[in-house]
């Protein structure tokens, strides 16, 4: 049975510019970065005045938020879809980095967003280091069981003393230390891919993200 939309006419309404609005602050983005976005340019677009606009976004920051959100949300879902769709942990963590990459390369400026250089002052609220913490206990998840023996001392005695970093998961330090390598040595890969300075290098970047993968798989 199909579901009815119990919205109003109107919020249909808002949520359809809201919509709109967004659609053409991704245009923005992918012409010009993040830190170029005006609303004022995205109103002339629409065919709007800028304080018609103001009244589905309150400012820069709140479309930018709006935006980060969304994205933080498609990649959580998209990581945790991939991590609970297979039995072992080591097929997790190869699922789940396929699933970054996957989602990465879909839609680079979506990526570099959430990932790349902050947009100058601008500052998230706390529900958006909610939504990455999420991103974060997945990956501990898969790590815990294929934990090593421990990881340097010092490091060791650090992350113990900050176990609880991701959405209140408590993990060993050791899970904590892959957890860590895999997601810093893969997002270098995806960054300096995503940015193109693998172009013209001679090798196929895919081959590379597998290697690092098989790298960290067998540690």
């Amino acid at each position: 049975m199909a579901q009815t939309d119990a919205r109003t006419p109107r919020e249909r309404y808002r949520a359809q510019v809201r919509a709109e609005i967004k659609k053409h602050a991704w245009e923005q983005i992918a012409t010009a970065g993040a830190s170029a976005l005006s609303l004022n340019a995205i109103a002339k677009q629409m065919g709007m005045s800028g304080p018609a606009l103001y009244r589905y976004f309150a400012g820069r920051d709140e479309l930018i938020t709006e935006l980060i959100r969304e994205a933080y949300r498609s990649l959580a879902d998209t990581v945790r879809a991939a991590s609970t769709s297979t039995a072992s942990t080591a097929a997790d963590l190869a699922a789940l980095a396929h699933a970054l990459r996957g989602w990465a390369l879909e839609d680079p400026h979506r990526y570099f967003l959430i990932y790349g250089t902050p947009v100058p002052g601008y500052h998230a609220p706390e529900d958006i280091t909610g939504i990455s913490s999420e991103i974060m206990s997945t990956l501990l998840d898969a790590c815990t069981a294929l934990a090593p023996d421990g990881p340097s001392a010092r490091l060791s005695l650090h992350l113990q003393h900050h176990r609880d970093w991701a959405d209140g998961h408590p993990a060993p330090p050791a899970a904590l230390h892959r957890a860590l390598t895999f997601w810093t040595r893969l997002h270098g890969i995806l960054s300096l891919e995503l940015a193109g300075h693998f172009t013209n290098m001679g090798f196929d970047p895919a081959l590379l993200f597998a290697a690092e993968l098989d790298e960290l798989l067998a540690h």
